[in-house]
């Protein structure tokens, strides 16, 4: 027995040396072609599974056969390279500059920028990082060709207008669709209480990778229904294979607004309106009294109520993340607190945000991960702008009425309100509790056949309160109080089934299918109450009268079924098709389901026998689109007839709210692409050309009814629309050398935009200038057309039908006055490095679009009655024969107050948008200092604004105008110039 014991003990260990001398370990390093380690590379034995990642320094240990020969290494970024087990020391790779390589997120998957036949535009995290963003997708501006983005104003957290080719919408939604980690999105604002909050602003852009733009079909109608507007795929960051990261960031700074106008001071006010009242028959002290009850016409003071609007704006942000993993496990843990005091009286946005991102290999069939985001936000608001609350509208106030009143509060016997007041006695808060996160599952059926299952949500609890003392316009005489909870989420269950394949040398071959399911359900209580026994007291509890309570809840459902095939033939041959079918329960029942295709194909010319072996040339290739996508984002019940509860007395009854159009249908639009994609010298030049064609058929509209009927407005499918335009990105590497590098980055896109057909007219509203009209652009002004002054009398005069100028304002003709839309726009993007120096300058400029003041109205006019005005109404006709475009001043008379094209004025602007500079530590630093690496920096924000415009700030747009009134200026903040000064260090 011992005897066969230990005969088999020998046999074991004879068996184990010989299996360890089948086995040995290599070891070596990876770097790229500057020397520097390349971190993630992966490392195998050709013809084996055996494989290794390389570490932060870019060394790997790998286990291989004793007989084996090649070692394999790859890297995104660089070319595949092949050497000998006996020659990993020391392993160079190449960047890959001729297959352009860098990946692409696409709908559902990802793609390789070579292999692409359609139109999407790519910002990484590396263009905008260090950069003060106030919400992620302000990140594109100036920086994607073919996306217009306007900030709107300088209030804090505030939805951005954003339009990929143009505007193919009026009443649905004209944002695009979003999508994060494969998580749609609620983009557009849930608040009630003056202007929107953006629900985007609560999600930390430093936890960004990349943002692609989907803008043609071939990219987009894979999403199908709700793509007519561009979509947006926002990449998390995700953990890295390798030793484990700690980086820590941390920034400050300050701000002030990128204008301020110049009002009249008292002696120029007493001067104005004196000449006014003198020239209607009035005495200016009398009138003065008897508009404000106050004899400060004849005080001394000159208060400059306008820049009492605004107070020096600061901003602190510290972020943390640690990243790491193997080969099996990977994982990113990230939080920021950001912290920023707006440059508007009373504005302050605060945010805490979490995630946890994690990627597990269960084993060579199965992987699963998690993207999980918290974070919540609290924005101290301000009132909207046509609010008499906003503080911009301290401007109106005439520099003579005192600051402060005799006991040293806000002063409140002035002309209009003194929103100061607001200041101490009100309160106006809209908290957000937000969670998007998403679990998933891969099944790799076969090396070719990956199934996916991914489970996202979207939940959003979002709190507003507001609180008016006795003491404030909006609160007296008792105080008023409201409270509004509205809870969102959406659930969107996506599966997938990936095929991909190649067929002997020439022929590729992938393919997707899918089903996706998605649920989306709000709800809101308010209520309202007034009576309060004194400030101390700001919860409803509180109040002596209930006025009002409310609750609504309203829910939806898609379901949808998608496919995408791409072919590629002898690496320069593309050809790619996709196809969707959405069913919505927001549409009528005969109208439920649309079908949404697209096709696309290529020519990589480059890759062909003339051209292959060119120096000069590294890529040509000639692509097209065409396809059809939609817009559902309307009512969830806008093609039903809905009734409401009512009551009469101490009886409850029932009310029709609503007329249902059984028939309404999707927006739908059809869109062609042609573009070029072009490299030369190893891509040190390379660019992009496209030329797009999109039309809308069905156009979504709110149509107004007669009240008599009890209902106001009808959805309807009303009109259609075209969008065309170019769009041109050229990129340089002008100087590249060890020491010293410059590049450059350039793209202007133009577009045009038409109404085709419209059922029905869509005039200008009582202040407003945009309408609808057949064969001129959306949102077009029109209205009277100023004409000057007359020298002889100084009437303000106005043009006719026949062109002759008149001072009847009632006869003069209304015709078309502007255009809001821009001719074209962009932005230019330089980037230097010097050793251990950078310096990244973005710069972003809008052309030929129109802007349409309608403060005017009320500060440019002329002394028509006793709100302030801007300094150049100074300029007024005084005698006859005077040449000037400012009327005389006549007190209440109405010269020239009508409205007009008086205050339309060029909204062209050019924008140096940010300005980075920094120093990045030495090496022989890091290691003293154990770090890996260290960077100092300086960064401004909007640091020069060139523009013809006379208001606070170009990039403007009032949004209590509504959706038809672009470019509309309505006591707008401008925005702010920021200047902060920040660290960032690796661990």
């Amino acid at each position: 027995m011992r005897k066969k014991l230990y005969l088999g003990f020998c046999a074991l260990v004879l068996f184990t040396m010989q299996a360890l001398a089948q086995t040995v370990t290599v070891t070596g390093k990876v770097t790229d072609d500057k020397g520097l380690p390349v971190e993630g590379a992966t490392v195998s034995e050709k013809g084996s599974k055996s494989a290794a990642v390389t570490k932060a320094d870019g060394t790997f240990s790998l286990a291989v056969k004793s007989s084996a020969s090649t070692i394999k290494i790859s890297a995104v970024g660089f070319e595949d390279q092949e050497v000998s087990s006996s020659s990993v020391s020391g392993i160079k790779l190449v960047t890959d500059t001729k297959s352009l390589s860098e990946v692409v997120v696409v709908g559902y998957g990802t793609k390789s920028k070579k292999d692409i036949t359609s139109s999407i535009a790519k910002v990484t995290s590396k263009e905008f990082q260090n950069i003060p963003l106030n919400s992620i997708e302000s990140a594109l501006q100036g920086r994607a060709s073919g996306v217009f983005m306007n900030q709107g104003s300088g209030k804090l957290g505030q939805s951005l207008l954003i339009r990929v080719r143009g505007i193919s919408s009026i009443s649905a939604a004209q944002q695009p669709f979003i999508v994060i980690d494969g998580v749609p999105v609620v983009s557009r604002p849930i608040s009630s209480v003056g202007e929107a909050d953006n629900p985007l602003a609560t999600i930390n852009p430093d936890d960004i990778e990349s943002i692609e733009v989907l803008k043609d079909a071939a990219a987009s109608a894979i999403y199908g229904s709700r793509a007519s507007n561009g979509v947006l795929l926002i990449t998390t960051k995700s953990g890295k294979a390798g030793k484990t990261k700690v980086s820590l960031g941390y920034f400050t700074g300050l701000s002030e607004p990128t204008k301020k106008q110049t009002f009249l001071n008292a002696a120029q006010y007493k001067e104005l309106f004196g000449a006014a009242a003198v020239n209607e028959g009035y005495v200016a002290a009398d009138e003065f009294k008897a508009e404000t009850g106050t004899d400060d016409w004849n005080s001394t003071n000159d208060v400059n109520w306008a820049d009492q609007a605004f107070q020096t704006g600061n901003i602190n942000q510290a972020t943390f993340s640690i990243n790491g993993g193997d080969a099996k496990t990977k994982f990113l843990i990230s939080a920021s607190l950001n912290d920023q005091k707006g440059i508007i009286i009373g504005n302050r946005l605060q945010r805490v945000t979490g995630r946890i991102n994690v990627d597990h290999v269960i084993n060579t069939k199965f992987k699963v991960g998690m993207n999980l985001n918290l974070n919540r936000s609290m924005n101290f608001r301000v009132s909207a702008d046509n609010e008499f609350s906003n503080p911009l509208q301290l401007n109106a106030l005439p520099p003579v009425q005192p600051l402060l009143d005799a006991s040293g509060q806000p002063n409140g016997a002035t002309l209009y309100y003194n929103n100061l007041i607001d200041q101490v006695a009100s309160k106006n808060t809209g908290v957000t509790y937000r969670t998007i996160g998403s679990t998933y599952g891969e099944w790799t059926i076969t090396p070719n056949l990956i199934a996916r299952s991914q489970v996202g949500i979207d939940w959003n609890n979002y709190q507003e309160e507001t609180f008016n003392s006795k003491l404030t316009l909006d609160g007296a005489p008792t105080g008023r109080g409201y409270n509004n909870q509205v809870t969102s989420y959406i659930v969107t269950n996506s599966n997938t089934l990936n095929f991909k394949k190649k067929f002997g040398e020439d022929h590729d071959f992938d393919a997707l299918g899918g089903m996706e399911y998605q649920y989306g359900n709000a709800t809101s209580a308010n209520v309202s109450g007034s009576g309060f026994p004194n400030d101390k007291f700001k919860k409803i509890a509180g109040a002596a009268i209930i006025e009002n309570g409310s609750s609504t809840q309203t829910a939806y459902t898609f379901l949808s079924y998608f496919t995408r095939a791409n072919y590629k033939f002898k690496n320069k041959y593309l050809v790619g098709a996709s196809f969707r079918v959405d069913g919505s329960s927001r549409f009528g029942a005969s109208k439920r389901y649309g079908a949404f295709p697209a096709v696309s194909a290529g020519w990589i010319m480059s890759e062909e026998g003339f051209l292959k072996n060119s120096k000069a040339l590294s890529l040509l290739k000639i692509r097209s689109s065409y396809g059809k996508t939609g817009n559902a984002e309307i009512g969830n019940f806008s093609s039903l007839s809905l009734f409401g509860a009512t009551a009469y007395a101490s009886l409850s009854g029932i009310l029709l709210n609503q007329i249902g159009i059984p028939d309404l249908s999707w927006e739908s639009t059809n869109q062609f692409d042609i573009g070029l994609d072009f490299g030369f010298l190893n891509n040190r030049i390379s660019g992009e050309v496209d030329y797009f064609s999109k039309k809308t058929n069905g156009l979504l509209l709110n149509v107004t009814t007669p009240a008599t009927s009890g209902i106001t407005t009808i959805t309807k499918n009303i009109g259609d629309m075209e969008n065309t335009g170019f769009e041109f990105v050229l990129n340089t590497i002008n100087i590249q050398s060890k020491s010293f590098t410059w590049s450059t980055s350039i793209n202007v896109s133009t577009y045009k935009n038409k109404v085709t057909r419209l059922t029905v007219p869509v005039a200008p509203g009582a202040r407003t200038l945009g309408r609808l009209e057949v064969g001129q652009p959306f949102g077009q002004f029109y209205g009277r057309k100023y004409a000057g002054v007359d020298p002889a009398n100084g009437d303000a005069l106005y043009l006719q039908a026949d062109g002759k100028a008149t001072s009847a304002y009632s006869t003069a003709q209304d015709q078309i006055l502007g255009d809001p839309n821009p001719d074209y726009y962009g932005g230019i993007n330089n980037k230097f490095s010097y050793k251990g120096f950078d310096l990244d300058v973005q710069c972003q400029f809008v052309s030929g679009n129109d802007i349409y003041n309608i403060a005017g109205f009320f500060q440019s006019v002329n002394g028509d009655y006793f709100d302030n005005q801007t300094v150049d109404q100074m300029g007024y006709w005084k005698k006859a024969g005077d040449i000037t475009n400012i009327p005389q001043p006549r007190l209440y008379a109405g010269n020239g107050a009508g409205k007009s094209s008086r205050w339309v004025q060029d909204g062209s602007y050019f924008r140096v948008k940010s300005v980075n500079f920094g120093y990045n530590m030495p090496r022989a630093w890091l290691t003293k200092l154990k770090f890996d690496n260290a960077r100092i920096y300086v960064a401004a924000s909007n640091l020069f604004t060139f523009t013809k415009y006379k208001g606070y700030d170009p990039e403007v747009n009032a949004t209590y105008t509504g959706s038809l009134n672009l470019g509309h200026d309505f006591y707008t903040p401008p925005q702010a110039r920021t200047i902060t000064i920040g660290l960032n260090i690796g661990l």
